[in-house]
């Protein structure tokens, strides 16, 4: 008999348990965002520490962002800075009807029409003396000429900007506007910047001389977009524009000028134009040496979006150690009400999700408070450094979509620091946490398997992508244009920071294995090994952060140490340090770009009167024999009279030109060694001090030497040979070896052996120096090659600027003088110590955060050890030791990964950056002093007072 409780064989079976829907998705995360808005205002210090920790490198990023932007132009500021309210400037720059081109909004890209073979070939010929005979008739002009020009003063002189046209139009209003007075009505008025004033010692309503003569009325003041309020400038008529030179252009007040235009100007008369309709419309621009998208505004900003990536990146890392270390300790001190919600039907999605959305949330909140503070250092930053010109700051440029990212990538970092403590929590057993047992975590054997893998295997492609590079540069297996080239050099970085991953990964086992190693040392040390190892997820990631920054300071510290150090062993001195040079070179009006003798001994007067002018006390004029053959048409056309005389290089001295195939003369000519120095200036143009004996030996014949190469024994061989010789190349060229399918050298004229006096000198223009009665006893015929003055004080930026623009104003068709002050080779401390300053200070917050979280950890074991009797002493050296086990292993860590890479690049640079040029020792004391430091101040620190309560003794 069937059962009536028998299923009918016709009725389906009861359908499974539906899938949560939609819905209850929704209920589950509104309920997971409440519990951890709940825990974030309970836990609201650890809360503000992780907030912190994501604004302050946000703020960094946003101010930095907006600071570099607002140095870049948009086209209407650019135009309103170079225009004003004109509508285009045009300026003649290339040959008329060879094809000149020009970009449409850069004036300054131009080139002309490129060959069948991709290359550009410069045109014969000189561009228009002035344009505006190419524009409609009619077409009013404004002509303006920006040079630098010569003011009477009290004292002397002073060498100011100055322009030459009607500046003071009211046309210009945007690129000159007036301040206060009025503007000038004849030829003979002129008006200055409000800082001139001050500068030139005159009012409004005073005369304005010129050094050469010219005077004017000065009628009111103008400001200048392109100067800064404490800049002087004159603004002189247009009759003076012969007076400034410099620049010419022709402004369009009315007259639009489109691309189609602009276009006509650049192939007829190889003008260049500046168009306000063009540049804030640019069409479209590219051939093979220019594309549009190379100088758009995002191109120019892309730069800077990469430097800022890069450091965002480093950042992140950091925060997210640091922050993951708080949000580790914050999820454990939860455990029992995750517990408790796990009772009640959370399951481990959940848990992780109530953790995972606190590090979302003050992301967010970490990222916003950041970009305001952003927003508002900028503001400080640029109100502070600004000098009120429209082209340092063109205006306050925020940009939002960069922001936006920046909020965005805020997000992620907050985000990721909770990833890993919310992936505990949900894994954590439910029953443990309500009965409150904390036992210590024990090391994996996977962690420091794969973290000594990534080690090994970090290290190996260090070293291996060092020699690779190396090979690849000796060899030039692969072409300069081959990603294969280069790839290798980024593996000598990216190698050291797989081995920090590694370290990473085995900081749980090495500390671990550190806290049975310390057992011995005392109960201090003991104790805090093991809190260290029993709560990695906190020690680790905070020696992690740590490990990152020495990782980048040793870097840095090394590699530009080496870098440095081949800067200063190849160092070309224009003088002795300290010391101003005044080169002499041809006119722009010499076609062979050789000086006539009288145009440089015209230079050598300028440029000894500008040396006084800087303050020199003892001008020293260097010579050099006049090397011109060349300017004859063959060389039976040089005179028998023209003669060059050097020393000779011995020839074990000498490349081989099969072996070396380049060679680097540092300024100096080999084939032109000897220069002509008057004995009491001597000391000043070398740099040395020198014997009495010395100098009497220089100036009855003996040379003094620089460079020891030349001297065999103590004496150095001095040879004549004829002009024509020199033209067909049959002299030595102290360069290379001669061969054997080249004629031999020619017999000289005249040879003898010279006495040599040798000084240590570093690289500079003086070889080998001779007194000019000695030089006269050879026949040698020189002229003047550059002024050194040494100087009893450092001249300051202002009087470095005058006394270039003072050789500026000087220079001409008939000689140009180059000036310049000998600094030297770079200075390690001008790097240095603001680099060990930044480590310092992130390493120091680092720790501090480490250890602030260790000691908020540790108050119920604080409270165990004083009811078990444990001393105030005994806790102050539990924190010494935790602060050097945690800075200690995180310097040195870092250390270790940080001096991988200059092995490498120093590997791969075939000798010529050396590790002996590392400073180790500092390298040394870095990763002594600063774990020691941080470990004693954290000694130091009293421990706070336990709370009894939480324990109870058992008597």
């Amino acid at each position: 008999m069937t059962s009536t409780l028998a299923r009918p064989a016709d009725t389906a079976a009861p359908p499974a348990r539906p899938a949560p829907g939609r819905a209850a998705r929704s209920a589950r995360w509104r309920v997971a965002g409440r519990m951890a808005r709940r825990q974030l205002r309970r836990a609201w210090v650890s809360s503000l520490l992780v907030t912190t920790l994501v604004a302050l490198p946000i703020a960094g990023m946003t101010g930095f962002l907006i600071f570099s932007a607002s140095a870049v132009a948009t086209p209407a500021e650019r135009v309103g800075a170079e225009l004003g309210g004109t509508q285009a400037w045009i300026a003649p720059a290339g040959v008329p009807g060879a094809g000149f081109w020009q970009v449409p909004s850069e004036p300054e890209w131009t080139g002309y029409p490129i060959d069948a073979d991709g290359s550009m070939t410069m045109p014969d010929g000189l561009p228009l003396d002035e344009p505006t005979g190419l524009l409609p008739a009619g077409a009013e002009v404004i002509p303006v000429a920006r040079g630098m020009v010569s003011v009477a003063t009290d004292d002397g002189s002073a060498v100011v900007p100055a322009w030459a046209g009607a500046t003071w139009d009211p046309r210009f209003a945007g690129a000159f506007d007036l301040v206060a007075g009025e503007r000038p009505t004849s030829a003979r008025d002129a008006m200055v910047t409000p800082a001139a004033l001050e500068r030139l010692g005159i009012r409004i309503g005073d005369g304005l001389r010129l050094s050469g003569g010219d005077s004017y009325t000065v009628t009111g003041t103008l400001d200048a977009a392109s100067l800064g309020d404490g800049h002087a400038a004159v603004f002189l008529p247009e009759v003076a524009r012969e007076v400034v030179g410099g620049t010419q252009r022709w402004y369009l007040p009315e007259l639009e000028l489109p691309w189609e235009e602009v276009q006509r100007l650049n192939d007829e008369g190889g003008v260049v134009a500046f168009s306000r309709v063009v540049a804030l419309d640019p069409p479209d621009f590219s051939n093979r040496y220019y594309s549009t998208a190379s100088t758009d505004r995002w191109a120019k900003m892309w730069p800077l979006v990469l430097m800022l990536s890069a450091a965002g990146l480093f950042a992140g890392y950091v925060v997210v150690m640091l922050a993951g270390a708080a949000f580790a300790v914050a999820a454990r001190r939860q455990q029992r009400a995750l517990a408790i919600a796990a009772g009640v039907g959370a399951d481990r999605r959940d848990l992780s999700r109530i953790v995972l959305l606190q590090g979302t949330a003050l992301g967010l909140v970490g990222g916003v408070l950041g970009i305001g503070a952003g927003i508002g250092l900028a503001a400080l930053v640029m109100s502070l450094v600004a000098d009120c010109s429209a082209t340092q700051f063109w205006g306050f440029h925020v940009w939002w979509e960069l922001l936006a990212a920046i909020l965005v990538f805020a997000v992620v970092v907050g985000t990721l620091s909770a990833w890993m403590p919310a992936r505990r929590a949900g894994r954590a057993d439910a029953i443990q946490a309500l009965r409150g047992a904390r036992r210590p975590q024990k090391p994996l054997a996977t962690r420091p398997l794969w973290g000594s893998a990534l080690i090994v295997g970090g290290v190996a492609i260090t070293l291996l992508c060092a020699f690779a590079v190396a090979a690849i540069n000796a060899t030039n297996v692969f072409g300069y244009d081959s990603p294969l080239r280069y790839l290798p050099a980024y593996g000598i970085v990216v190698g050291p920071i797989l081995a920090q991953f590694g370290i990473l990964l085995s900081g749980r086992w090495l500390l671990w294995t550190s806290s049975r190693g310390l057992s011995h040392v005392g109960i201090s040390a003991k104790l805090a090994s093991r809190d260290a190892a029993a709560n990695a997820s906190r020690t680790v990631p905070a020696f992690a952060a740590i490990a990152a920054t020495v990782f980048i300071g040793v870097f840095a510290l090394a590699q530009s140490s080496m870098q440095t150090a081949q800067t200063a062993r190849s160092w070309y001195y224009q003088a002795p340090p300290g010391s101003i040079a005044i080169a002499i070179w041809a006119g722009t009006g010499s076609n062979t770009g050789v000086l006539e003798q009288a145009d440089a001994e015209a230079g050598a007067e300028a440029a000894e009167q500008i040396a006084r002018d800087a303050g020199a006390q003892q001008p020293v004029l260097l010579s050099r024999q006049l090397h011109s053959v060349w300017s004859y048409p063959s060389a039976a056309a040089v005179p028998d009279e023209v003669t060059l005389t050097i020393a000779i290089l011995p020839p074990q001295h000498l490349m081989d030109p099969d072996v070396q195939d380049s060679y680097a003369s540092f300024g100096q000519d080999p084939s032109n060694p000897i220069s002509v120095v008057p004995a009491e200036g001597l000391e000043a143009a070398l740099g040395v001090e020198l014997s009495a004996s010395d100098l009497a030996a220089y100036r009855d014949g003996a040379a003094v030497v620089a460079d020891s190469r030349f001297v065999t024994g103590s004496t150095i061989d001095v040879a004549t040979f004829a002009g024509a010789d020199v033209y067909e190349g049959l002299l030595p060229d102290n360069i290379w070896e001669r061969r054997a399918d080249v004629p031999e050298i020619a017999e000289p004229r005249h040879a003898e052996r010279m006495d040599a006096v040798v000084v240590a000198a570093p690289r500079q223009p003086i070889a080998i120096a001779v007194a000019p009665e000695t030089a006269e006893r050879l026949g040698m015929v020189t002229q003047p090659e550059r002024v050194v003055a040494p100087l009893s004080a450092a001249l300051d930026w202002a009087a470095r600027d005058r006394m270039q623009a003072q050789a500026e104003m000087l220079n001409g068709p008939d000689f140009t003088l180059s000036a310049g002050i000998e600094q030297g080779p770079p200075s390690d401390a001008a790097w240095m110590v603001p680099l060990l300053g930044a480590v310092a200070v992130l390493v120091l917050g680092a720790s501090a955060v480490a250890l602030g979280l260790a000691r908020f950890e540790r108050r119920p074991d604080d409270a165990t050890l004083a009811a078990v009797g444990g001393t105030r002493s005994l806790r102050r050296r539990i924190g010494f030791w935790q602060g050097l086990i945690i800075a200690g292993f995180g310097t040195l860590a870092g250390a270790l990964a940080g001096v991988l890479p200059p092995i490498g690049f120093s590997i791969q640079s075939g000798g010529t950056q050396l590790l002996s040029d590392v400073p180790w020792w500092l390298i040394g004391a870095l990763v002594v002093v600063l774990p020691l430091a941080i470990a004693v101040a954290n000694g130091i620190v009293p421990p706070r007072h336990p709370d009894l309560t939480r324990r109870t003794v058992i008597a």
